[in-house]
């Protein structure tokens, strides 16, 4: 085979592996317009469309970071264009949403808003922080510190979601929803423990009933999309004092910090006597 054959076959290959390489950046810039476009519908008062770009957002940033990982695609630049995006689109975008509509656009709703996007940037760069700390325990990458950017605006814009399914009310007033926010943003820059899905994994036992589950959420999509929404959000909010305990007991046990998850989740279960940890070849935590 001649020099000239080989440089005519290896160029497609290298195109085509670059533009893989190019796909988690690409899902980003995505997720980047989908939040932003947020703003634009809620300025058109279609309400229902600006939740929907938000809760597009937050998929296709789920994706960017797996399918990079999965494609060993990680690079100093994607790290920091993911990071501006989150920041505008579950930062800015939703903080404009709310500004715009539930919180009248007067004053007190600006600093509402403004509190509301400093703390997702807040919350961003100590994530950031976090990320090249390499004295952490092991356990640490299964919890995020606060709530997750996506998960925050969602939190956020849940006042929306109970206005336009269920129009003027309380939910939808002033100070209800500035409380909200305010409450939202403390959670997103405090310290609690929420658990990262990415360590989350189902027994073959129950896949029956997740693929049933899924089904149900579809439906429930499609049907009542914000009855939906409201509530995966209470349901998040119900994790976090599990997730508090979780990290708790995790943390007083170093002899299962190098444990998988799901091997600790069993070790949970069992009894702590001295056979069950022998059996599971871990040493009995000594008495304090």
């Amino acid at each position: 085979m001649s020099p000239r054959e080989v440089v005519t076959t290896s160029r497609p290959r290298r195109v085509a592996s670059s533009g893989l390489l190019l796909l988690p950046s690409t899902l980003t810039i995505l997720a980047l317009c989908s939040g932003l476009s947020a703003v634009k519908f809620a300025l058109e008062n279609q309400l229902g469309v600006a939740l929907a770009m938000i809760g597009a957002a937050a998929v296709l940033d789920s994706l960017d970071g797996r399918i990079a990982r999965l494609l060993d695609a990680t690079t100093k630049i994607g790290a920091e264009l993911d990071s501006l995006s989150d920041a505008i689109s579950f930062g800015v975008a939703p903080a404009l949403v709310l500004y715009v509509t539930l919180l009248d656009g007067s004053n007190a709703g600006w600093i509402i808003a403004l509190v509301f996007a400093v703390s997702i940037v807040l919350r961003l760069a100590r994530f950031n922080t976090l990320l090249d700390d390499d004295t952490a325990p092991p356990y640490t990458s299964e919890f995020f510190v606060g709530v997750p950017a996506p998960a925050g605006a969602l939190i956020a814009l849940t006042p929306i979601a109970a206005y336009e399914q269920w129009g003027d009310g309380w939910w939808s007033s002033f100070w209800a929803v500035s409380v909200w926010t305010v409450l939202s943003a403390g959670l997103i820059v405090s310290r609690i423990p929420t658990l990262a899905m990415k360590t989350f994994s189902v027994p073959r036992r129950m896949a029956a009933a997740l693929l049933v589950g899924v089904a149900l959420t579809a439906a429930a999509l499609i049907t009542y999309p914000y009855v939906l929404l409201i509530v995966l959000v209470f349901a998040y909010l119900v994790h976090i004092p599990f997730a508090v305990r979780s990290k708790r007991w995790v943390a007083a046990r170093p002899e299962v910090w190098d444990v998988k998850p799901a091997e600790r989740r069993a070790i949970r279960r069992v009894s702590t006597d001295r056979r069950s940890y022998s059996r599971l070849g871990l040493r009995r935590p000594k008495a304090r």
